[in-house]
């Protein structure tokens, strides 16, 4: 684990995640994914599920597609002032090499059997009717870090459909990807699928960065 002390910076740094011991990176010219297994560990799962069972929601989506059945998952937003969600953040940061000031709250979803997120994009569409609700202070999201509290029983993978990558889930287990180019531009690339639970229930957390101090 790194320490308190890690320096940070307004964006991630390939190369730092990089360096992390047991970090796979998926080859692709397009994307930038990370994978590291067992990044938390299954006491520290099962605490926080147990916060996202005891302030789930609907979800919503920022701008409507007329598909109802687009995001059907169950959302709650951590509790920031918690010290163990403070501690879980500080670690994500410390992972991505983050300034933490960049950071949204730690969002927690839980989908149930037949529930799923069909293909999107973390960043906001700067075309999008919502874009200047969501952007206009912190600007858009840079890097997404995700991580699988648990496994179900079947289904609830992770699709990223432009780069053919299916990611299973794994207790632990965490995802990191870049949602903006090099060149600053939104990443299509990074369009994935939170794909249907077939059994069992799904838990994950989510962490998004921006492109500013998130106020």
């Amino acid at each position: 684990m790194l320490s308190d002390q890690t320096p940070v910076a307004p964006d991630a740094d390939p190369a730092w995640i990089a360096a992390h011991p047991r970090v796979q990176r998926v080859p692709s010219r397009d994307l930038t994914l990370f994978i590291q297994r067992q990044f938390l560990s299954p006491d520290e799962c099962a605490a926080l599920i147990g916060r996202i069972e005891d302030r789930r929601r609907p979800s919503t989506i920022a701008d409507a597609n007329g598909d109802n059945a687009f995001r059907t998952s169950e959302t709650c937003d951590l509790d920031m002032a918690d010290p163990f969600v403070a501690q879980i953040d500080a670690r994500l940061a410390a992972f991505a090499g983050i300034d933490p000031a960049y950071g949204e709250p730690i969002q927690g979803q839980r989908y149930g059997v037949g529930q799923e997120f069909k293909a999107h994009t973390d960043f906001f569409d700067p075309a999008g009717a919502d874009y200047p609700r969501y952007c206009s202070v912190a600007g858009n999201r840079t890097w997404t870090l995700m991580v699988y509290l648990n496994q179900p029983a079947a289904g609830g993978a992770t699709r990223f459909v432009r780069i053919g990558k299916t990611v299973q889930p794994e207790t632990g287990k965490l995802l990191a990807w870049n949602n903006r180019t090099d060149a600053g531009r939104c990443n299509d690339a990074s369009m994935h699928h939170g794909m249907k639970v077939r059994s069992g229930v799904k838990h994950i957390i989510t962490k998004w960065y921006r492109e500013r101090p998130w106020a």
